[in-house]
């Protein structure tokens, strides 16, 4: 079969013939046709053997999930096992218990492009905190695809504001089409930006955090002394780390207010958590209730756009 193959972590996945495929065994796999993969960061750090969940094995085929044909007609979302076979692949191994069958009519390009970047906020809203109808949200790092997806979510999901934060102020102007109340520009210097965003969402309760390193690190401060009433409960949901891997924590953030940082991701929501979740997520899509941008493009071109800007307008989604 045809397939994305990664000899080399600094090496961009050449399309080439690839023999490697094993049978299924047991009750629980099959072989499922790829009908479309989405390419988001995810893909590229298992490409690049940066991912935490890295093997460092090689040969592999990336793409962690995709929309595929069982055997039996089924068209399904599927999260790939965790083996080096992954959907960038004219075929692929699936874990049944890992599949989601699409409503009537879905475009599996839609389904492909949208779910990995909806999850991560739709998982977190859901599973890591108590979120409730009602409250105030900001969305760190708004204007990625991710970030664009997590504004439509928490309206979606009954935020009484959503505060949307980015750079780019093209896409930030067109948040509001998407339920942004509000958008701040963090662009220019960090520490004015953290000053902005302390003036404009000093009383979220919620930050959905896609950035993390400088920025987080230098609004948490301006975000927390100027909230009316400090014991009020602000959590800050770290999902993504596009700005650095790391940001310093002041103690008295910690100390000086009812704050808490909790992480959202493979390994702090199970796989259980998260296939509970697909269903109506995938219903959420299929119901044009989120909007997203895709671009279909044939699997024989990886090599070529595997470099093309990670946030471009539109989602990048192969199919073989």
């Amino acid at each position: 079969m045809k397939a994305a193959v990664v000899h080399s972590f600094d090496q961009a996945p050449k399309f080439e013939d690839f023999e490697g495929l094993p049978e299924p065994s047991g009750n629980h796999e099959a072989v499922a046709e790829v009908l479309a993969a989405g390419l988001y960061h995810r893909v590229r750090s298992q490409a690049e053997g940066t991912h935490y969940t890295s093997t460092g094995r090689l040969p592999l085929i990336p793409g962690i999930d995709g929309v595929g044909q069982l055997p039996d007609g089924r068209r399904v979302y599927f999260v790939a096992p965790d083996t080096p076979y992954g959907t960038f692949a004219e075929r692929t191994i699936v874990d049944l218990r890992r599949c989601v069958p699409l409503p009537e009519g879905a475009d599996p390009v839609l389904i492909a492009a949208a779910m990995n970047p909806a999850m991560s906020a739709w998982v977190a809203l859901r599973r890591r905190i108590a979120f409730q109808p009602g409250q105030k949200v900001l969305v760190l790092g708004a204007t990625g695809h991710s970030g664009q997806m997590a504004v439509q979510i928490a309206k979606l999901l009954g935020a009484g504001e959503v505060i949307a934060a980015g750079r780019d102020e093209a896409r930030l102007a067109r948040l509001a089409d998407l339920g942004a109340d509000k958008a701040i520009s963090i662009a220019g210097d960090p520490q004015a930006a953290a000053d902005r965003l302390g003036e404009a969402a000093a009383e979220v309760d919620v930050v959905v955090d896609y950035l993390w390193g400088l920025p987080a690190e230098l609004t948490m401060v301006p975000l927390l002394t100027r909230r009316a009433d400090r014991s009020r409960p602000l959590t800050w949901v770290q999902i993504g780390s596009i700005a650095g891997n790391t940001a310093a924590v002041p103690s008295a953030a910690l100390r000086s207010a009812n704050f808490q940082i909790v992480g959202s991701g493979q390994g702090s929501v199970s796989t259980a958590g998260y296939l509970a979740e697909f269903p109506a997520l995938i219903e959420a899509i299929a119901a044009g209730q989120l909007t997203v941008a895709a671009a279909a493009h044939p699997l024989s071109r990886v090599e070529e756009l595997w470099k093309a800007p990670a946030e471009g307008a539109d989602r990048i989604v192969f199919v073989p």
